[in-house]
This record gives C-alpha cells, structure tokens and sequence, in this order.
C-alpha cells in the first residue's frame, strides 16, 4: 500500500473516531449510559493506540481449554516459548514474543503484558524489521475470573484475533455467542484456526471446515479465512504464519481493527436509538400551540376589554354633555385588569387576570402536548422521548411568562383619537346653543312677568329662534351622541384588532422561548446525531 493510501486511510480514520465521539457527545442523557460508556471505551482505546508505535502488529491467539492454543503458538513461533518461559504458569498470563524489540516496550506496557519474549527470526515469517508481536493468552473458558478478564480486555485491545477451535468444539455457543458474532465486522482483522486435524479422519476433515464456515457465514464473519492445522503434526502452520506475515507487513491491521470498532460502535448507537426521521416544527403546529396559549391565557378577555374600555373613553369625550358624566360611575375594564397604562407610567409588569386554574393549566399541557407529538413523530423512541420532554420542560413556567406578557404588550389603551376632539367641541356648541335659546327664552318671559316692554321675537319660517336653538342644540347633541357611538364600536373593533396581534405576538413569543425552541434544539442535536452517526459508519 502507497505511502498516500496510508495517509488518507488514517485521515478518513480520524474523521470517524470524531464523528463517533461527537455522535456520543449528542446523545448524552438520551441513550443508555451503558451504550455511551461502550463508545467512550472504544474511543479512548483507539486515541492510545493511535498514540503508540504504529510499525508493530499485536496478533492474540484466543482458545478455548484443550483446543491447543498455546502448542499453535509455540508452532508459530518456532520455539517452545510457552514452557520455555521461567516462572509462568501455563496459560495464566499473556506472554508476548515480539520481533522488533524497538518501539515495542510502551505498546506492551499499554496491553498490561509483562512476559515478554525477543524472539528469534523466523525465515520467511518474522524478523526484527517486521515489528510482529505474539501474544498467548489464557483460556477463554478459564474457571479462573482473573483469566476471563484478561481475555475480554484483550479481545478489545490487540490489532489481530487468531481463534484456535478444535474438532470437538468447534461449534461450542461459549466462543460464538460471546466472542466471534459480536465482532462479526472484525473479519479482516480475524483469522480462525482449526487446530489438531490430526485427530480428524481424512475424510471428516473437509465436511468439518464447511460446517465451520457455514456456523461463520451465519454470523456475519463469511469472509473470514478458515485455516486447518496441527501443532502436533505441522500441518498447516506455514499457512498459519503466512497470514499472519500478510497481516503485519501491510501495517494497516490496527488501522483496520479500530475501524471495525468504530462501525460496531456505530451500529450499537443505532440499534439503542433506533431508526426514524423526525416531523419536525412546522408553521401549522407553532400557530396553533399559540393560539391555544392565547386562549389559556385569557387573551379573548384582554380584547374584549380594550374594546369596552374605549368606547366607554369615547363616551366620556364625546356623549352628550349633559348625560356623558354618568359614565365616569362605570369602571374602566382595562384599569381593572392593571392594564391600564397611561402616558407617563411605569412598565406593568403584571395583571390582574384570573390566575390559571385547573382547566386553564389542562388546556396549556394539552396545547404543548400536542405540539411536541406532532414535531417528534417519526423519531424513534429515545429521541422522541427527549423532545417531549425539551417542550415539557418550560411548562410551569408558561401561566407566568404568559401573564408577564400581556402586561408588557402595549395596548396603546392612553391614545386618544382625532374624532373625539371634534365630536366634543361640536357637543359643547350644541349644548351652548340650547342653553342660549333657553336664556333668551327666559329673559323674554322675565321681561313679560314684570310688565315691561318684551322685544318682537325673530322667528325662521314661522319658528321663534329661541325655540329652533333648543330644539336644534339637543337634538344636534343626541345625534352626535348616536354618532359617537357607531364610530367608537368601528374605531373599538380596530383598536381591539390591533391588540389581539399585538397580543399574539407576545404569546408567540413566550412560546417560541419556552416551547418551540427548546424542542428546535432536540431536533437539531438528533439530526446532528444521526448526521455524525452516518459519517462515522
């Protein structure tokens, strides 16, 4: 492999250890601890491998008890390294025989091995310029916990997993189940030996490597290869090395093996998420949980009040004159909500709107509710549950927020309009005019009651003036009155239009800050999540 081929595999590895962590990042307090701390696992594993010299390969043989493991080693290496070994118990401890002393002491150290033996150069296997390490582990069925142990962290930690199965239990569920399915993306990084052919009839000994293969082939390991040997007898063990050989000389296999780690890391984040786009937030779905807010927060009221505080205001300005003072008996709606704000007055910052009760509370939860399902639908479970519970979170904060803005919003309630000045001066004219009338009248009848002499009165088609000046001065202020009335209820319907938007923009905004953009947020991380969970595939 080219020197640039190297590179741009390590580049696309790096990229998906990232994309792997942040992947597990997102999905922190949403997906099971355990599945997290797996991928965590496998991400600080890889970082110190990286770390560590990358010209040594670390192949482990893996067997079970009396499959024959350590007799392949020492077959392998040439030697009886095994019993060679002063003071270690048999198939206790991991020893290591290393080619390529160089470089290999901090990646044995990591491996926690401290048998270690500076093998001699096999021709045509290894040497010192292969950078190859052999390690013997103890059996993977060892009644010993310690021993189990061992077995597992190297399962995760060394480059190459060599399998040493035997004719008798080469199907046993123990090395399967619990070890060859979970790594089934480990096929290149895997190599399985059935070892002590010796003991198989000539005849047996092809039917057992297709019953072998087809048990791999199930589970999902098809493309691993399967090699037949013997310590006893030497057969096969050249095949043996020469896979091993293959494997170390292309220094990609801890490359390959972390990759494989990062594509089952990747699948157990997608089998505990599960699959599934969601809805997301749209228009339809954001008006209506604000309307429903407008509703639970008693907006319809606060409108209604505007429009009855006005034209009880235009009345005041612009009734007749001699009634329009009755008025001042009747409550203003706005003043008795505290939502009365006047030029000159302070912010108010809170009302006297009924506090929300029980149905009041129901229909918010209701309205959030719904929202949130109809923007997580589709997700899977976990996630769904997540966004629920990001819209849920500003819930007892909603009555509130709510009544704070309604007490914010201006209601422009202080703002008098162009007509009542005019409507009011033309009373006051038309009420001065029937007063006049009613003084010339009065002075007129003075005069006749002391017998003095009574000026002729002017009269307009027959009218006394006098009269047509009462007449016509109440009767102009009543129209006027009338008038007044039809143009407040027009003017009322637009003032309490324009607040309902008013209104509703604040309550769309409440909900945009403790509703909507919390979940935004979640269904932004789970598309992040799901982004970076296909990168690092």
């Amino acid at each position: 492999m080219s020197r640039h081929s190297v590179a741009r595999e390590a580049s696309q590895l790096q990229q998906r250890l990232e994309a792997l962590n942040e992947a597990r990042e997102l999905a922190d307090g949403v997906l099971p601890d355990e599945a997290l701390q797996e991928v965590l696992v496998i991400l600080e594993r890889a970082s110190s491998r990286r770390s560590l010299s990358s010209g040594h390969t670390v192949v482990g043989f893996f067997g079970a008890t009396g499959s024959g493991k350590s007799s392949l080693f020492n077959a392998v290496n040439g030697v009886e390294i095994a019993t060679a070994a002063a003071r270690r118990p048999t198939t206790s401890e991991p020893l290591a025989s290393v080619w390529g002393v160089a470089g290999s002491e901090p990646l044995l150290d990591w491996l926690e091995v401290p048998a270690r033996h500076h093998a001699s150069p096999v021709n045509g296997f290894a040497d010192d310029d292969t950078g190859l390490i052999l390690l013997d582990l103890p059996d993977f069925d060892s009644t010993r916990l310690a021993n189990r142990k061992i077995v597992q962290r190297m399962v995760g930690m060394v480059d190459v997993l060599v399998w040493v199965l035997d004719p008798q239990k080469y199907a046993d569920a123990a090395v399967h189940h619990d070890f060859l399915a979970p790594l089934s993306a480990h096929g290149a990084v895997t190599l399985v030996v059935l070892n002590q052919i010796d003991k198989l009839a000539p005849a047996d000994l092809d039917p057992v490597l297709e019953s072998l293969k087809s048990i791999l082939a199930a589970e999902g390991l098809g493309k691993v290869r399967v090699l037949p040997a013997s310590a006893l007898t030497g057969a096969g063990i050249d095949s043996v090395r020469s896979s091993i050989r293959q494997v170390a000389v292309q220094r990609q296999a801890a490359s390959q093996r972390m990759a494989a780690d990062v594509a089952n890391a990747a699948r157990t984040l997608t089998e505990v998420s599960g699959t599934g786009q969601a809805a997301g937030v749209k228009g339809g779905t954001a008006s209506r949980l604000s309307e429903e807010l407008s509703a639970a927060a008693n907006v319809p009221l606060v409108v209604e009040a505007v429009a009855r505080s006005y034209k009880l205001e235009a009345t005041r300005r612009t009734g007749w004159p001699v009634t329009r003072w009755l008025s001042r008996f009747r409550p203003d709606p706005l003043r008795r909500l505290n939502l009365r704000r006047e030029t000159g007055d302070a912010d108010v910052h809170r009302t006297s709107l009924p506090r929300a009760g029980a149905p009041e509370r129901a229909r918010t939860d209701a309205a959030v509710w719904n929202f949130a399902d109809a923007a997580s639908a589709g997700a899977p479970g976990p996630w769904r549950s997540a966004i629920r519970s990001a819209a849920r979170e500003g819930r007892e904060q909603l009555p509130d927020a709510l009544d704070r803005a309604i007490a914010g919003t201006e209601l422009k309630a202080g703002r008098t309009s162009w007509w009542w000045g005019v409507f009011n001066v033309i009373q006051w004219i038309a009420l001065l005019t029937a007063l006049g009338g009613v003084g010339w009248l009065g002075v007129l009848a003075v005069l006749g009651y002391l017998q003095l002499p009574v000026p002729e009165m002017p009269r307009m088609e027959g009218w006394p003036v006098p009269t047509l000046m009462i007449a016509g001065g109440a009767l102009l202020g009543i129209v006027l009155a009338l008038a007044g009335k039809v143009f407040a209820s027009m003017a009322a319907r637009s003032r309490a239009g324009a607040a309902r938007r008013r209104l509703q923009a604040a309550v769309s905004d409440v909900a945009e800050r403790l509703v909507v953009e919390p979940v935004q947020v979640e269904l932004t991380r789970f598309a992040s999540f799901r982004d970076a969970l296909k990168r690092s595939s």
